[in-house]
C-alpha cells in the first residue's frame, strides 16, 4: 500500500540537515520500534528553552502504556549512545500521541475510519481549507471525509497539510453542567 506523504507543520523552518537528521533517526529506530511492538507516529527534534529535545510519540493497539513509554526510552537511548547520530546534548522524551492523535500515514485513515477528524488543506478545497466530520477512509491516495452537514468530500492527499482525531467521549459518564471547587 503506498504511503501518502503529508507535510508536517513541525519541518517548517527545519535546515536540510535537521531534515535528514530525522530521517537517519527513522531509519535507525524503526526497525526496534517494530520488534518492541509499537508504531512510530511521529517524531519531533527541535530547540525548545531548555536544550534539544527528541520527542517520539508512539501508539500501540489499544493504546499505550507507561512501561511501553519506559521500555521504548531505554532501547531507543541505547541505540542512539552507539550510533552517536546527535552530536550534542539533547533530552529523549517518549509519550502517546493523545487523544487527538495526528494521522499521516495511509494506514492511520484506514484505521481511524469511522472516527470524528480535523484536517485542514494546503489551498482551499471549495473554499474552505479547515474541515471536520466522519473519516470515511482512503481511495486512491484521496481521503473521504463526511461533513458535518453530511457532504462527502474526497481530499487529494497531497493537499493535506494536517490531519488529527477528534477525541470523542461516550455520554454514559461524562460529567454534565458546571464544576466547582468546593
Amino acid at each position: 500500500m503506498p504511503t501518502l506523504s503529508f507535510c508536517s507543520e513541525r519541518t517548517a523552518g527545519m535546515t536540510s540537515g535537521d531534515r535528514e537528521l530525522i530521517l537517519q533517526l527513522k531509519r535507525s529506530l524503526l526497525p526496534v520500534l517494530s520488534s518492541l511492538g509499537v508504531e512510530l507516529v511521529d517524531l519531533e527534534y527541535r530547540r525548545e528553552r531548555r536544550g534539544w529535545v527528541l520527542r517520539l510519540y508512539i501508539d500501540r493497539e489499544g493504546g499505550v502504556s507507561l512501561q511501553d513509554c519506559q521500555r521504548v526510552s531505554e532501547h531507543v537511548g541505547d541505540i542512539l549512545d552507539v550510533e552517536d547520530l546527535i552530536d550534542h546534548p539533547y533530552s529523549l522524551e517518549v509519550s502517546s500521541p493523545g487523544l487527538d492523535r495526528p494521522l499521516v500515514k495511509e494506514t492511520d485513515f484506514e484505521r481511524f475510519a469511522g472516527r470524528t477528524v480535523k484536517i485542514s488543506t494546503r489551498e482551499p478545497v471549495g473554499n474552505r481549507s479547515n474541515f471536520r466530520g466522519r473519516l470515511m477512509g482512503v481511495d486512491n491516495h484521496q481521503v473521504r471525509i463526511q461533513l458535518e452537514e453530511g457532504e462527502v468530500l474526497h481530499l487529494p492527499a497531497e493537499s493535506i497539510a494536517k490531519a488529527r482525531l477528534v477525541p470523542e467521549f461516550p455520554e454514559e459518564g461524562r460529567m454534565k453542567g458546571s464544576c466547582r471547587k468546593i
